[in-house]
């Protein structure tokens, strides 16, 4: 769902939209769409996508070692929620994933729900165009 308003945002607006992957994404195609195809190997498309961003530019990832390594490179990073990371809030959610991961691993694991229906693709809509007004200063 994400991705096809990524997608379509893309093509009202007429900016670039860069997706990496070392498959082929099924649909991301269109005008202004490249689709990066990274060796395989952990955090190549990361490394990509890094490698690709810089100031001015805004990611959409639920990953946040990468959401921070694209923040220390002034990109604006949000989630597919719309939740807009910070450099002020990204060490707290980093700590908070590291210790339920602990707990995880310890046989602790927190019982999650993870819905994701209208109100939360309503509000990453609304986060994608926030963004992109402020970074691009179209209204």
């Amino acid at each position: 769902m994400t991705r096809e308003l990524v997608l379509r945002c893309s093509g009202r607006r007429g900016i670039q939209a860069v997706f990496a992957a070392n498959r082929p994404i099924p649909g991301v195609k269109g005008e202004n769409v490249v689709m990066e195809i990274c060796p395989p190997g952990e955090n190549s498309a990361d490394d990509r996508l890094v490698e690709l961003a810089g100031p001015g530019d805004l990611a959409v990832s639920r990953d946040l070692a990468l959401a921070k390594r694209l923040l220390e490179k002034s990109v604006a990073v949000i989630d597919d929620r719309g939740r807009l990371f910070t450099l002020d809030n990204i060490n707290e959610l980093l700590s908070l994933r590291n210790f339920t991961v602990g707990l995880a691993e310890n046989g602790l694991g927190i019982e999650r729900t993870a819905n994701y229906g209208k109100k939360e693709l309503k509000a990453f809509a609304d986060s994608l165009d926030r963004q992109i007004t402020k970074i691009t200063g179209n209204k």
